[in-house]
């Protein structure tokens, strides 16, 4: 995974948490890499998920609200540093049916190394479904990063989530009247 996942994790816990708090993760995950996590590194994901548990041990929060508030964070950075991925989309649900062809494509050619999920689009009527397939099981970030572009685009998003195997997550996305 990424090193800007666990920058950005890191630098969410300090912000709403503390630096005191981040420290107290990493001493708590002990994590191989010794948590010296840059940008373009690649690390185990399983470094973020010791420290996402680490957090729910001292926070009391279930792992997953915790997981799915990352997930809306990240979005947020991604759109204030790339907002040429925003240009002419006009909505929510188009700029997610685009991530596979779209964003994953360029973050491949940025990170050709990245191990991306995958995701399967398609329309139903006005309704979007997403087949999410990791290994990683971050199904709980994907539904934040979901939840970050409805607020991206100032849209209520309804989101049904439908596990279908042990890799494969279905999301059904939905606009809701406001």
């Amino acid at each position: 995974m990424k090193g800007m996942v666990f920058t950005e994790f890191l630098d969410m816990v300090e912000n709403k948490f503390s630096a005191d708090m981040v420290d107290d993760i990493i001493d708590d995950a002990n994590p191989a890499s010794g948590a010296a996590y840059t940008s373009v590194g690649t690390y185990d994901h399983q470094e973020l998920v010791d420290m996402v548990v680490a957090l729910s041990k001292r926070t009391e929060i279930p792992v997953d609200t915790l997981v799915k508030v990352f997930g809306e964070h990240v979005f947020t950075i991604f759109a204030t540093n790339y907002p040429s991925f925003f240009a002419d989309v006009p909505d929510a649900l188009t700029f997610l049916s685009g991530i596979e062809d779209i964003i994953h494509a360029e973050v491949i050619k940025l990170y050709p190394d990245a191990q991306l999920p995958k995701f399967d689009c398609h329309f139903e009527g006005e309704t979007l479904i997403m087949d999410y397939q990791s290994p990683r099981h971050f199904s709980d970030l994907a539904e934040g990063l979901i939840k970050g572009c409805g607020a991206h685009f100032g849209e209520n998003l309804q989101i049904e989530r439908n596990d279908i195997s042990a890799n494969v997550t279905r999301f059904t996305v939905s606009r809701v009247a406001a």
